[in-house]
């Protein structure tokens, strides 16, 4: 058995990842470490517990828990961390102490005992792009240039791994994913907030204009690719992850609506957040090119048709929540 160790992988992305590698490799042992916060759900993968996949309930910032699971795996995929830029615009500790101590920790134990680490990050570190379709893209060299406390903690754990390959020969690689879509995304989140708050009732909200546009991978196609990197990217290098979906935020909820049987304007405008990135756009002719990766869900459409489907079906999985959730939204736009 190949033993692999997921940090975050009750989480959305995470989650979705161990789903994949555990339908489609079923010679990897499974541990999922994760801190169960609000956004990981045992839920997420009660279905894949059993001989092959273990939970493991910690935090990565746990020195001595960290260093005894990845003395005993054989590789690492690193998913665990903060990921919602307003929480870090209200608070931004938690994503200091998760993202940056506890990428450290991780990397320690991984340079200790010679474990092949992937670290999972976000185009977000890149900043933004100037002018939405006008064909400039992310690749691999681009500077970093973080607009939020949430993508420079990411920014700065990329760094950190980047180092240790130098200064310790980690043997690691990097990517950084444009916006997932997909189950088991939280409420918080853009896509989600708006389908469930249309299923509930409520008049989906837009920030600014909603002209900001964003690149949109369905999560099974960036799962594909992580496991690729994993097991056949370069040593050191950065692979860039995306399916060519830019659409702005305001056609996307358009969609969503017209999907749902709403009017297509049935949205009301809020104001925008602090730093709030214009365009993210990737290039991903580098993983296309050397690993052979493809995006299999290129049609956003039926991509959103399953994703609403998930949401409908799953309703206890986010009801409780949901207030909790908007309240939040409420305070911050404040």
């Amino acid at each position: 058995m190949v033993r692999l160790l997921v940090t975050g992988g009750a989480g959305f992305i995470g989650a979705n990842f161990a789903a994949y590698v555990s339908q489609c490799h079923s010679e990897v042992e499974i541990t999922i470490l994760d801190k169960l916060t609000y956004a990981g759900n045992r839920d997420n993968i009660a279905k894949l517990l059993g001989s092959h996949v273990r939970l493991i309930v910690g935090d990565i910032c746990d020195g001595p828990l960290v260093d005894k699971l990845v003395c005993q795996t054989d590789m690492v995929v690193h998913f665990a961390a903060e990921s919602h830029n307003d929480n870090s615009l209200r608070n931004p500790w938690p994503f200091i102490q998760t993202n940056i101590v506890g990428t450290y920790t991780l990397i320690q134990a991984a340079s200790k005992y010679h474990k092949r680490f992937h670290q999972v990050s976000t185009d977000e570190v890149y900043g933004d792009l100037p002018i939405p379709g006008n064909g400039e893209k992310f690749t691999a060299t681009s500077a970093y240039q973080p607009s939020s406390p949430y993508s420079a903690s990411k920014a700065s754990s990329d760094m950190l791994v980047r180092a240790w390959i130098r200064s310790f020969g980690l043997q690691a690689t990097i990517s950084n994913c444009s916006n997932n879509y997909g189950p088991y995304q939280h409420i918080e989140k853009f896509i989600p907030r708006q389908i469930t708050n249309i299923l509930s009732g409520r008049r989906p909200k837009l920030y600014g204009n909603g002209n900001n546009v964003r690149d949109w991978i369905h999560v099974s196609d960036h799962s594909a690719a992580i496991w690729d990197i994993l097991t056949r990217g370069r040593i050191g290098e950065t692979y860039l992850v995306g399916a060519d979906g830019e659409m702005s935020n305001r056609a996307v909820l358009e969609m969503i609506l017209k999907i749902m049987g709403q009017p297509q304007d049935a949205y009301d405008i809020v104001k925008d957040r602090p730093g709030h990135d214009l365009c993210y756009a990737i290039d991903a002719t580098k993983l296309r090119n050397e690993l052979g990766w493809r995006p299999q869900y290129t049609d956003f459409q039926s991509g959103l048709q399953a994703t609403i489907n998930w949401y409908l079906t799953h309703q206890e999985r986010w009801q409780e929540d949901k207030n909790s959730v908007e309240e939040a939204y409420t305070r911050n736009s404040q």
